[in-house]
């Protein structure tokens, strides 16, 4: 009876183990951070299209520490939308000089509306709804530790 329950343990335990691996591993995403005005966040980074494209969607919550960078490689004319994405986000608009040139508030999940960058940018940062506010960013800020 004993070996029986130490099998289940040791089971259970293993199972945990590898879904919370694949847990971690099922965003796929590479990890930076980013030092936006004085604030430290740890985020993700969206670098190919595929990565792009997916997104934080399906995600039912983000730590006020995280966040998702999305590179475009050289600034471009960029348009997000919240398809799929089941929590409201802040979207930081970022050009090639690590400045904000634009804050998208509050988003509405699941929105197909298109929110467009005041003008062409390398980055856009996306953080939980509210923390631009609450942290007070504004255009013309800084964002350090971004991909070269």
């Amino acid at each position: 009876m004993k070996s029986f329950v130490q099998t289940v343990f040791v089971f259970f335990f293993v199972s945990a183990a590898v879904m919370a691996g694949l847990n971690a591993k099922a965003t796929g995403f590479e990890r930076s951070r980013l030092l936006v005005d004085g604030q430290v966040f740890n985020v993700e980074l969206a670098l190919s299209p595929d990565e792009r494209a997916r997104g934080l969607m399906f995600r039912t919550h983000m730590e006020d520490d995280n966040g998702m960078l999305f590179d475009f490689g050289q600034p471009r004319d960029v348009s997000m939308w919240m398809k799929n994405t089941f929590i409201s986000l802040d979207m930081l608009f970022i050009g090639q000089d690590g400045k904000i040139v634009g804050i998208a508030p509050r988003t509405v999940p699941k929105s197909e509306a298109i929110i467009s960058a005041p003008r062409p940018v390398r980055f856009v940062l996306e953080l939980n709804a509210g923390l631009a506010d609450k942290l007070d960013f504004k255009v013309g800020d800084t964002v350090d530790g971004l991909p070269r």
